[in-house]
């Protein structure tokens, strides 16, 4: 049979069709007719309760611990009680700052199960960082690991509205009126499984209630936080499911029924849970299908291999480093990944021979691909299998939930194959940015979100992102705002101007590197400069290269610094 066997629009058509898993209604969305996922569970807490029903099957697994559905479900109903009985409630926030910890879920779930908004922030991030997203969040209480909670310390009493930091895996003592030992209150993760078998609190909860506070950098160097909805978060529940079933009617299959009967999958963890990748594409999806999901203290390509060996890990990926890494680690032929059925990624380019590199090295893979932001929940749009290896450079088609548009200079539509600014718009979009009206009058304008990506559209519809209008890098999946980093450099009083650009790199995509002029006889070194930087940002955005100059930066007529000949001079 010839492919494909179904265009694009009928694939859709048939799988959106009434009666279908994937049918498609309207409804009204902050007084918007919107399409949405008829089938969709409405809340987080549905989808937790569906989580519960797989009872004794193991969730949740971390080096040599494991927690069944069953127990972590009990962990998060406690913590859900307890924060009710601080007097946390709707609306509340709490901070989640934790590496990929099992406390990391159901601190997550046991906040949307009090009705409090959850604030999952960057465990990277500096004291000052976070001191500045707990006190513009708002958050009544945090939850941290004892890492965390060391860099935090300091800026406690500059965080008024933090009535309570709960700390998992001290090793001693907190020493601090403010903090409260986690195992106290909640447990180990060995001991989950022998806590109360409690119903979650009753609390009238709607779809277009506030459920997350995501921050994502901004332009103005500061974080902003993208506040979504519970609909928000379950519209995007559907995505690789979406994807698998047209993969199938587009080789001519029928898409696969469910089998409640086939062993329980496997899913590998290589990204944080507090990037909307790791908790909306992973995290809630393993949860609502019953897989069972491993992380591991830190990304380790060789002991990777081990746990996809031990585990028998069905899927992995996160951002294309990892599949980089994993193909050309020089063990990957010495351990049995046959169990692997699937590699998906997104967050930064793919470079069509890694497509290529997969597909030889386990043939049997399905490769997907997927576009989104923080803004979108995570994926808006998905490509996987035979679509995916024919159009490598391309992120997808929109879910049928979605809408695109490709927008010129003067806000009109671009023809089919021509670029301009990318436009979306659906019910996985979220509201708008915490407490900021002219940023969200900016960004959401209109009904529609300008993603300041440039991006072109096929005559099917997959979308091809080109460029990105905002200054913007992204390194191993990280998003790197350059100004930013920019105003970290010029923070030092013997920088007189700096300018941060993005260099390719094999595994990360890019890596930022600056150039810098420094005042006329200023005595300033690379690493003193890197230094300084390192105690105002995360490792992540600080430059690996820097470059010093007396020269001023280029610049255009319009005063702009003219980086294309920046990136050249990186090039060369």
């Amino acid at each position: 049979m010839p492919y494909p066997a179904l265009s694009l629009a009928e694939a859709h058509r048939r799988l959106t069709a009434p009666g279908s898993p994937f049918e498609i209604t309207e409804t009204e969305i902050r007084g918007e007719l919107t399409r949405v996922w008829r089938n969709a569970p409405p809340t987080l807490r549905d989808v937790f309760r569906i989580g519960r029903g797989f009872g004794d099957k193991t969730f949740l697994v971390y080096e040599d611990e494991r927690a069944t559905f069953e127990a972590f479900a009990r962990a998060s109903i406690l913590f859900a009680k307890e924060l009710q009985a601080m007097g946390v409630g709707k609306g509340d926030r709490v901070a989640i700052v934790m590496r990929n910890l099992p406390e990391w879920p159901v601190a997550f779930f046991g906040t949307i199960l009090a009705g409090a908004i959850a604030v999952p922030l960057n465990a990277w991030s500096t004291g000052l960082e976070l001191e500045y997203m707990l006190n513009d969040s708002g958050s009544r209480l945090a939850v941290l690991d004892a890492e965390r909670f060391e860099r935090i310390r300091p800026h406690l009493a500059a965080c008024p509205a933090l009535r309570l930091a709960l700390v998992s895996r001290a090793a001693g003592p907190l020493g601090e009126p403010k903090a409260q030992s986690w195992e106290a209150l909640i447990g180990r993760t060995a001991d989950w499984a022998r806590l109360p078998a409690f119903e979650p609190p009753a609390l009238d909860l709607g779809a277009d209630d506030d459920a997350t506070l995501f921050y994502t950098s901004g332009t103005t160097g500061k974080p902003k936080g993208a506040l979504g909805t519970h609909r928000n978060v379950c519209s995007t529940l559907f995505a690789r499911p979406y994807g698998i079933a047209m993969a199938a009617l587009r080789r001519g299959e029928a898409p696969a029924a469910p089998d409640p009967t086939a062993p329980q999958k496997a899913v590998l963890l290589s990204v944080p849970y507090f990037h909307a990748t790791g908790c909306m594409s992973v995290l809630i999806p393993c949860l609502a299908a019953g897989m069972k999901l491993v992380t591991m203290r830190r990304w380790d390509t060789a002991e990777a291999l081990k746990v996809i060996e031990r585990e028998r890990i069905n899927a992995c990926g996160g951002v294309p480093t990892i599949a980089w890494q994993l193909i050309e680690h020089p063990d990957f032929a010495k351990h049995d990944t046959s169990s692997l059925e699937g590699f998906s990624y997104g967050g930064a380019p793919a470079p069509a021979d890694l497509v290529r590199r997969l597909k030889s090295t386990a043939p049997a893979s399905q490769l997907a691909t997927a576009w989104g932001m923080t803004e979108t929940s995570a994926p808006f749009t998905i490509v996987v299998g035979e679509d995916y290896e024919t159009r490598p450079t391309s992120c997808g088609y929109a879910l049928p939930i979605g809408d695109m548009r490709i927008v010129g200079p003067n806000g009109e539509d671009r023809a089919t194959g021509e670029t301009g600014e990318l436009w979306v718009r659906g019910p996985h979009v979220v509201r708008g940015y915490w407490r900021a009206p002219e940023a969200t009058a900016q960004t959401f304008g209109g009904g529609w979100l300008r993603t300041g990506d440039i991006a072109r559209l096929d005559e099917e519809g997959f979308c091809y992102i080109v460029d990105r209008a905002k200054d913007m890098l992204i390194r191993g999946g990280e998003n790197i705002y350059c100004v930013e980093v920019e105003n970290a450099l010029a923070a030092h009083p013997s920088v007189i101007d700096a300018a941060v650009v993005g260099r390719p790199h094999h595994e990360l995509g890019e890596e930022p590197v600056a150039v810098v002029t420094v005042k006329p006889g200023a005595l300033l070194s690379e690493a003193e400069l890197r230094a300084f930087v390192l105690q105002r940002l995360a490792a992540f955005k600080a430059p690996v290269k820097i470059v010093l100059q007396q020269e001023m930066l280029p610049r255009n007529a319009n005063g702009k610094v003219m980086k294309r000949e920046l990136r050249k001079r990186f090039a060369a």
